[in-house]
């Protein structure tokens, strides 16, 4: 079974890469929340996205990456280049 990113996950990557915007709750109910709104910019997602590559082993298209306004998109765009993935041993 492929790995999945989750989005507590995200939520930790976001934070470790781009820094928290404190009045941001990214506890709950932000999947459809703009990143925008949450106070990230498209540098944060740029770094959240090489992080992701790195740790991951997965190349991201980065027009998608630009495409995608929240985090339910997000997960989404990798979670389906995690899938397209063949499985390791």
């Amino acid at each position: 079974m492929s790995r999945q990113l989750e989005l507590d996950e995200l939520t930790t990557l976001l934070r470790e890469c781009a820094g928290e915007d404190e009045s941001a709750d990214l506890a709950s109910g932000v999947l459809d929340v703009p990143f925008t709104v949450l106070g990230y910019d498209s540098l944060a997602i740029l770094q959240t996205t090489g992080r992701i590559e790195r740790d991951y082993q997965v190349m991201l298209d980065e027009k998608a990456v630009f495409d995608v306004a929240t985090p339910r998109e997000y997960l989404a765009l990798v979670n389906d280049a995690l899938a397209g993935q063949p499985e390791v041993s």
